[in-house]
Protein backbone atom coordinates (compact mmCIF):
# COMPACT_ATOMS: atom_id res chain seq x y z
CA UNK A 1 0.00 0.00 0.00
CA UNK A 2 1.70 3.33 -1.37
CA UNK A 3 2.78 5.39 2.29
CA UNK A 4 -0.40 8.17 1.51
CA UNK A 5 -3.13 6.23 1.60
CA UNK A 6 -1.71 4.23 4.51
CA UNK A 7 -1.17 7.68 5.90
CA UNK A 8 -4.91 8.41 5.38
CA UNK A 9 -5.89 5.13 6.94
CA UNK A 10 -3.77 5.25 10.34
CA UNK A 11 -5.27 8.97 10.92
CA UNK A 12 -8.83 8.37 9.43
CA UNK A 13 -8.73 5.62 12.44
CA UNK A 14 -7.49 7.91 15.04
CA UNK A 15 -10.50 10.55 13.94
CA UNK A 16 -12.90 7.60 14.28
CA UNK A 17 -12.38 6.55 17.22
CA UNK A 18 -11.92 10.14 19.02
CA UNK A 19 -14.09 12.75 17.38
CA UNK A 20 -17.52 11.62 16.86
CA UNK A 21 -18.30 14.33 13.61
CA UNK A 22 -14.56 13.40 12.14
CA UNK A 23 -16.36 10.11 12.79
CA UNK A 24 -19.59 10.15 11.18
CA UNK A 25 -18.10 11.50 7.77
CA UNK A 26 -17.85 9.21 4.51
CA UNK A 27 -14.47 8.49 3.61
CA UNK A 28 -14.93 10.60 0.60
CA UNK A 29 -15.39 13.32 2.86
CA UNK A 30 -13.35 12.48 5.50
CA UNK A 31 -10.09 12.25 3.12
CA UNK A 32 -11.20 15.90 1.68
CA UNK A 33 -10.53 17.10 4.66
CA UNK A 34 -7.88 15.00 6.34
CA UNK A 35 -4.87 16.58 4.55
CA UNK A 36 -5.14 20.02 6.27
CA UNK A 37 -6.28 18.81 9.69
CA UNK A 38 -3.41 19.25 11.85
CA UNK A 39 -3.08 18.02 15.67
CA UNK A 40 -2.62 20.80 18.18
CA UNK A 41 -2.37 20.47 21.58
CA UNK A 42 -4.63 23.12 23.65
CA UNK A 43 -3.81 24.09 26.94
CA UNK A 44 -5.96 24.97 30.18
CA UNK A 45 -7.18 28.38 30.08
CA UNK A 46 -6.35 28.87 26.27
CA UNK A 47 -8.71 31.49 24.65
CA UNK A 48 -9.42 30.47 21.21
CA UNK A 49 -11.35 33.25 20.18
CA UNK A 50 -12.96 36.83 21.96
CA UNK A 51 -16.28 37.96 21.64
CA UNK A 52 -17.07 40.02 18.11
CA UNK A 53 -13.84 38.29 16.40
CA UNK A 54 -13.56 36.04 13.54
CA UNK A 55 -12.84 32.73 14.80
CA UNK A 56 -9.62 31.86 12.07
CA UNK A 57 -9.58 28.09 13.06
CA UNK A 58 -12.05 25.38 13.89
CA UNK A 59 -10.99 22.69 16.43
CA UNK A 60 -12.72 19.23 16.34
CA UNK A 61 -11.76 18.29 20.32
CA UNK A 62 -10.37 14.41 20.36
CA UNK A 63 -9.26 15.02 24.10
CA UNK A 64 -9.82 18.16 24.77
CA UNK A 65 -12.86 20.20 26.41
CA UNK A 66 -13.54 23.60 25.43
CA UNK A 67 -16.10 25.56 27.29
CA UNK A 68 -18.49 28.82 25.62
CA UNK A 69 -19.57 31.87 27.68
CA UNK A 70 -21.33 34.85 27.29
CA UNK A 71 -20.42 38.40 29.33
CA UNK A 72 -22.15 41.27 30.23
CA UNK A 73 -20.74 44.71 30.35
CA UNK A 74 -20.05 44.49 34.00
CA UNK A 75 -17.44 41.60 33.99
CA UNK A 76 -19.91 38.82 34.37
CA UNK A 77 -20.02 35.57 32.49
CA UNK A 78 -22.11 32.73 31.97
CA UNK A 79 -20.90 29.32 30.10
CA UNK A 80 -23.51 28.64 27.29
CA UNK A 81 -22.08 25.27 26.70
CA UNK A 82 -19.54 23.03 26.31
CA UNK A 83 -17.64 21.31 23.39
CA UNK A 84 -15.31 17.98 23.41
CA UNK A 85 -15.10 14.97 21.42
CA UNK A 86 -18.83 14.89 20.25
CA UNK A 87 -18.06 18.25 18.53
CA UNK A 88 -17.31 21.18 16.89
CA UNK A 89 -15.85 24.55 17.97
CA UNK A 90 -16.14 26.98 14.65
CA UNK A 91 -19.79 25.73 13.36
CA UNK A 92 -21.42 29.49 14.07
CA UNK A 93 -18.74 30.15 11.32
CA UNK A 94 -19.53 27.41 8.90
CA UNK A 95 -23.04 29.19 9.47
CA UNK A 96 -21.47 32.58 8.01
CA UNK A 97 -22.15 34.75 11.00
CA UNK A 98 -18.78 36.03 10.62
CA UNK A 99 -17.95 36.56 14.20
CA UNK A 100 -18.78 35.33 17.45
CA UNK A 101 -20.70 36.86 20.32
CA UNK A 102 -19.49 34.22 22.84
CA UNK A 103 -16.08 33.65 24.48
CA UNK A 104 -14.30 30.27 23.89
CA UNK A 105 -11.86 28.83 26.19
CA UNK A 106 -10.22 25.68 26.98
CA UNK A 107 -11.38 24.11 29.92
CA UNK A 108 -9.46 21.07 29.95
CA UNK A 109 -6.54 20.57 28.42
CA UNK A 110 -5.43 17.99 25.75
CA UNK A 111 -5.44 17.68 21.84
CA UNK A 112 -8.01 18.78 18.87
CA UNK A 113 -7.40 18.72 15.04
CA UNK A 114 -7.53 21.84 13.76
CA UNK A 115 -8.51 23.69 10.21
CA UNK A 116 -8.53 26.72 8.59
CA UNK A 117 -12.52 28.19 8.95
CA UNK A 118 -12.08 28.67 5.24
CA UNK A 119 -10.90 25.52 4.11
CA UNK A 120 -13.84 24.17 6.38
CA UNK A 121 -16.87 26.07 5.19
CA UNK A 122 -15.46 25.60 1.49
CA UNK A 123 -15.95 21.99 2.05
CA UNK A 124 -19.08 21.70 3.79
CA UNK A 125 -19.97 24.14 0.68
CA UNK A 126 -18.87 21.54 -1.35
CA UNK A 127 -20.83 18.10 0.55
CA UNK A 128 -24.31 18.41 1.02
CA UNK A 129 -23.42 15.19 4.12
CA UNK A 130 -21.05 17.30 5.39
CA UNK A 131 -23.30 19.61 5.76
CA UNK A 132 -26.63 18.07 6.53
CA UNK A 133 -24.62 16.25 9.56
CA UNK A 134 -22.74 20.27 10.90
CA UNK A 135 -26.62 21.44 10.88
CA UNK A 136 -27.75 18.07 13.28
CA UNK A 137 -24.75 18.87 15.28
CA UNK A 138 -25.76 22.77 15.35
CA UNK A 139 -29.29 21.46 16.72
CA UNK A 140 -27.49 19.15 19.50
CA UNK A 141 -25.59 22.53 20.50
CA UNK A 142 -28.72 24.33 19.93
CA UNK A 143 -30.40 22.24 22.82
CA UNK A 144 -27.57 22.07 25.33
CA UNK A 145 -27.84 26.08 25.21
CA UNK A 146 -31.38 26.31 25.83
CA UNK A 147 -31.44 23.72 28.14
CA UNK A 148 -28.40 25.28 30.34
CA UNK A 149 -30.78 28.50 30.10
CA UNK A 150 -33.56 26.92 31.69
CA UNK A 151 -31.27 24.89 34.42
CA UNK A 152 -29.60 28.00 35.54
CA UNK A 153 -32.39 29.87 35.80
CA UNK A 154 -34.47 26.59 37.53
CA UNK A 155 -32.78 24.29 39.31
CA UNK A 156 -30.25 23.99 42.36
CA UNK A 157 -26.38 24.53 42.46
CA UNK A 158 -26.21 20.85 43.58
CA UNK A 159 -27.89 19.52 40.19
CA UNK A 160 -25.90 22.13 38.08
CA UNK A 161 -23.45 20.86 39.47
CA UNK A 162 -23.32 17.13 38.87
CA UNK A 163 -25.01 17.89 35.17
CA UNK A 164 -21.71 19.97 34.33
CA UNK A 165 -19.73 17.15 35.96
CA UNK A 166 -21.78 14.42 33.41
CA UNK A 167 -21.78 16.42 30.60
CA UNK A 168 -17.92 17.06 30.98
CA UNK A 169 -17.13 13.31 31.81
CA UNK A 170 -19.14 12.77 28.54
CA UNK A 171 -16.81 14.61 26.60
CA UNK A 172 -13.46 13.65 28.70
CA UNK A 173 -11.41 10.06 28.57
CA UNK A 174 -10.64 10.19 31.82
CA UNK A 175 -12.32 10.14 35.28
CA UNK A 176 -10.88 13.14 36.44
CA UNK A 177 -11.77 16.67 34.78
CA UNK A 178 -9.80 19.80 35.51
CA UNK A 179 -11.87 22.62 37.74
CA UNK A 180 -11.69 25.43 40.43
CA UNK A 181 -14.64 26.48 42.40
CA UNK A 182 -13.97 30.07 41.37
CA UNK A 183 -14.58 28.95 37.30
CA UNK A 184 -17.47 26.98 38.10
CA UNK A 185 -19.16 29.97 39.79
CA UNK A 186 -18.69 32.41 37.17
CA UNK A 187 -19.17 30.26 34.61
CA UNK A 188 -22.74 29.75 36.56
CA UNK A 189 -22.93 32.91 37.66
CA UNK A 190 -23.43 31.84 41.25
CA UNK A 191 -21.54 32.86 44.34
CA UNK A 192 -18.60 30.52 44.97
CA UNK A 193 -19.44 29.40 48.24
CA UNK A 194 -22.48 27.83 46.63
CA UNK A 195 -20.63 25.78 44.99
CA UNK A 196 -18.01 24.74 47.55
CA UNK A 197 -21.18 23.42 49.46
CA UNK A 198 -22.46 21.70 46.50
CA UNK A 199 -18.87 20.02 46.24
CA UNK A 200 -18.84 19.29 49.54
CA UNK A 201 -21.98 17.71 49.96
CA UNK A 202 -21.10 15.19 46.83
CA UNK A 203 -17.84 14.97 48.23
CA UNK A 204 -19.52 13.51 51.08
CA UNK A 205 -21.73 11.26 49.89
CA UNK A 206 -18.96 9.21 47.95
CA UNK A 207 -19.66 10.45 44.24
CA UNK A 208 -16.57 12.98 44.02
CA UNK A 209 -12.80 13.34 45.45
CA UNK A 210 -11.51 17.15 44.56
CA UNK A 211 -8.63 18.73 44.98
CA UNK A 212 -7.26 22.04 43.78
CA UNK A 213 -7.40 21.62 40.14
CA UNK A 214 -8.94 18.60 39.71
CA UNK A 215 -12.09 16.77 40.38
CA UNK A 216 -12.19 12.53 40.16
CA UNK A 217 -15.75 11.03 39.70
CA UNK A 218 -16.10 8.03 41.50
CA UNK A 219 -19.47 7.10 40.95
CA UNK A 220 -20.99 8.47 37.74
CA UNK A 221 -24.47 6.76 38.50
CA UNK A 222 -24.74 8.43 41.85
CA UNK A 223 -24.45 11.79 39.82
CA UNK A 224 -27.13 10.60 37.31
CA UNK A 225 -29.62 9.69 40.13
CA UNK A 226 -28.88 13.53 41.74
CA UNK A 227 -29.11 15.56 38.64
CA UNK A 228 -31.88 17.34 37.31
CA UNK A 229 -33.56 15.99 33.82
CA UNK A 230 -31.52 18.62 31.76
CA UNK A 231 -28.66 16.52 31.39
CA UNK A 232 -30.76 13.54 30.04
CA UNK A 233 -32.30 15.93 27.45
CA UNK A 234 -29.05 16.97 26.01
CA UNK A 235 -27.61 13.81 25.98
CA UNK A 236 -30.29 11.99 24.05
CA UNK A 237 -30.86 14.47 21.73
CA UNK A 238 -27.39 14.30 20.95
CA UNK A 239 -27.45 10.93 20.76
CA UNK A 240 -30.57 11.23 18.43
CA UNK A 241 -29.23 13.79 15.97
CA UNK A 242 -25.78 12.27 16.03
CA UNK A 243 -24.53 8.76 14.67
CA UNK A 244 -21.91 7.03 16.10
CA UNK A 245 -20.59 6.53 12.54
CA UNK A 246 -21.26 6.72 9.06
CA UNK A 247 -19.65 5.13 6.47
CA UNK A 248 -16.38 3.49 6.48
Amino acid sequence: MPDDRRRISVTRTDASRQNRLLAALSRVDFECLQPHLKRASLSLGEVLCEPRRPLRQAYFPTTSIVSKSCGLSNGTSAEIAVVGNEGLVGVDDIMGVGSLLCRVVVQSSGFAYQLEAERLREEVARSGAMQQLFLRYTQALITQMAQAAVCNRHHTVDQQLCRWLLLSLDRSSSSEIAWTQESIAKNHGVRRESVTDAAGKLQHAGLIRYRRGRIAVLNRSGLEARTCECYAVVKNECDRLLPPTMGF
